[in-house]
């Protein structure tokens, strides 16, 4: 089982790919976290935002295998604890299939992407930067792994 963030946006500062290559790093070999990054369209003067939007979510569920069990982060999603993630993340180990984390760009998620996931998963009511949304989602995935391990990295 593959965990995979897919996210809206390139060419991030340094603290940001050393942030989130930290916690991947720090991933079992038999549960890795891979991170896609999708060229965030073009915004020009007086953008079309609703067709940008869709090839932004149409490149992100290109990303995103058929099978993939699909977890969309939205501020509108589902508040989980860090153990409530940790039992997430045995359910989906048991489940088999690879989970694909889909973030979107400055507008959101389109529509598509929404209606393509199997859960909606919000990281906190508060608007977070998309780069530092990268660096959290990783630390709470190892940190829901170490929990299930019964790893010392968790000390609730």
């Amino acid at each position: 089982m593959r965990l995979k963030l897919i996210c809206v946006g390139q060419k991030m500062p340094g603290w940001v790919s050393a942030g989130f290559q930290e916690y991947a790093r720090r991933m079992p070999r038999e549960l890795p976290l891979d991170l896609t990054e999708i060229t965030m369209a073009h915004r020009g003067k007086n953008p079309d935002i609703p067709r940008l939007m869709q090839q932004e979510g149409d490149a992100i569920l290109t990303a995103a295998g058929d099978r993939d069990r699909v977890i969309a982060l939205e501020v509108g999603g589902h508040a989980w604890s860090t153990e409530k993630l940790a039992s997430q993340l045995e359910n989906w180990q048991l489940e088999g299939r690879d989970v694909s984390f889909l973030v979107g760009g400055p507008d959101g998620l389109h529509e598509s992407c929404r209606a393509r996931a199997d859960q909606c998963w919000s990281l906190s009511p508060l608007t977070l930067p998309h780069p530092l949304v990268r660096i959290l989602l990783a630390e709470q995935l190892y940190r829901a792994w170490s929990i299930t391990r019964n790893h010392p990295y968790h000390r609730a």
